[in-house]
């Protein structure tokens, strides 16, 4: 039996894809960011081209050779129009609920997942709003999340969020979500979860609620007693992908340095195709490219981070010498997980150093979108067809990891 989903704040689609990958059947994604919505376009085009044995329609348009409107036109327009480009909030609410209704037919939902922007509820995010994010009507928007439990009545709904929702005002956001989800019938379990346990190369903890209907009685598995067997390093999942330098590589197409590696083939991520795209690296100033070659040798001799206080004088032009050391961080290939992938990775990529000293740059897209055990053919999107490397970054940090979701997906599934 296919069971089928509804994602809300649906941003690239990493949660829905470890749906997809279980076997669950989107009926619609609904997501502010324009970007993002492309990104989720072009994903339906996969799974519909690939699902019809049209695969190679698919390639071409990784290798340039068709434009992003010729690949839509050979979708079925109910597909695209499934992907609703508004923002969730009463303003809208009747205009997304008329579009998934039409996406839905006669169906019922079986599933609702997703997760509400975390600025609200992050302790970085936290820390740089003068108002500690009080008033900030992102704070609330899992009332919003709650209407559509509400109207659709399925009979599981998955909520991800960030750690620091525990903690947000002393756990009040916390409790006022369990009190919502309650009267709209549901009850819930919250778990902390770490992705480097799901097969994530990346130290990742997220939060993540399972609610069902109060008058069904169900075993709900503990996630986060699940492990999967790793003995996979950072260097597993890098080094197939070409050299390239700060400012080099390309968006569409480049050829794979080497075969794949049991990792990448053990989770499918390099998952058949000889086509790598994204693979495209920031420029970087001469004066970073020294911090770079800096904190690389102090890895790679003594297994030591770069403290930024420890820079000579004519390196250091950041005013504040009293926080954030670790400003520049290589993302290590002898561990068996990098840092955590952030959205931050947008604006600079110092935090993300590339531990090859001879490449001297920062985390290519394509190299960040692995480390969130995005597959190779997932193509992200700007608002314009094209390079959209600032985009695509963003979309990437803000992701919930497939193969996370894919392990939550499956523990549902045998629930349902």
């Amino acid at each position: 039996m296919t069971y089928n989903f509804i994602d809300l704040f649906a941003g690239a689609g990493g949660l829905s894809e470890g749906f997809i990958q279980a076997g669950f059947e989107p009926i619609a994604h609904v997501e502010i960011e324009n970007s993002a919505c492309n990104t989720l376009r072009t994903r339906a085009a996969y799974h519909y081209l690939k699902n019809g044995n049209n695969y190679n329609s698919y390639i071409s348009y990784l290798k340039g050779e068709i434009t992003r409107n010729q690949l839509y036109s050979i979708i079925p327009k109910n597909i695209l129009d499934s992907i609703i480009n508004l923002p969730i909030g009463t303003e809208n609410n009747n205009a997304v609920q008329k579009q998934i209704d039409k996406s839905l037919g006669n169906k019922k939902v079986d599933l609702i997942i997703g997760g509400p922007p975390c600025q609200a509820y992050s302790l970085v995010g936290r820390s740089r709003s003068k108002t500690k994010m009080e008033g900030d009507p992102r704070n609330y928007l899992f009332i919003q999340y709650a209407e559509y439990l509400e109207k659709y009545k399925p009979k599981m709904f998955v909520f991800e969020n960030v750690l620091g929702l525990k903690s947000a005002k002393g756990g009040y956001y916390l409790q006022e979500m369990e009190k919502i989800f309650n009267q709209k019938g549901y009850q819930i379990k919250l778990f902390t979860l770490e992705a480097k346990k799901f097969g994530v190369l990346q130290n990742r903890k997220r939060i993540i609620i399972l609610g069902w209907k109060n008058d069904k009685k169900i075993n709900i598995p503990n996630l986060e007693e699940f492990v999967t067997e790793s003995n996979y390093l950072v260097k597993d999942l890098l080094q197939d992908l070409p050299v390239i330098k700060a400012g080099g590589g390309a968006d569409k197409y480049l050829k794979y340095r080497t075969e794949t590696t049991e990792y990448l083939k053990s989770y499918a991520l390099r998952n058949g195709i000889d086509v790598l795209t994204q693979h495209i690296a920031r420029p970087h100033r001469d004066l970073d490219k020294k911090i770079y070659k800096e904190a690389v040798r102090k890895w790679n001799n003594n297994k030591e981070r770069l403290n930024y206080n420890d820079l000579d004088e004519e390196l250091k032009t950041h005013h504040n010498r009293d926080s954030f050391f670790d400003r520049f961080k290589v993302v290590a290939a002898d561990l068996p997980y990098s840092q955590t992938v952030v959205a931050h990775i947008a604006k600079d990529g110092h935090y993300y150093i590339h531990p090859d000293i001879q490449q001297n740059r920062s985390l290519s897209v394509r190299e960040a979108a692995r480390l969130q055990s995005f597959p190779d053919d997932y193509y992200f999107e700007g608002e314009r067809e094209g390079a959209n490397r600032t985009a695509a970054f963003k979309q990437i940090g803000n992701a919930v990891p497939p193969l996370m979701a894919k392990v939550i997906a499956e523990k549902i599934k045998e629930i349902l």
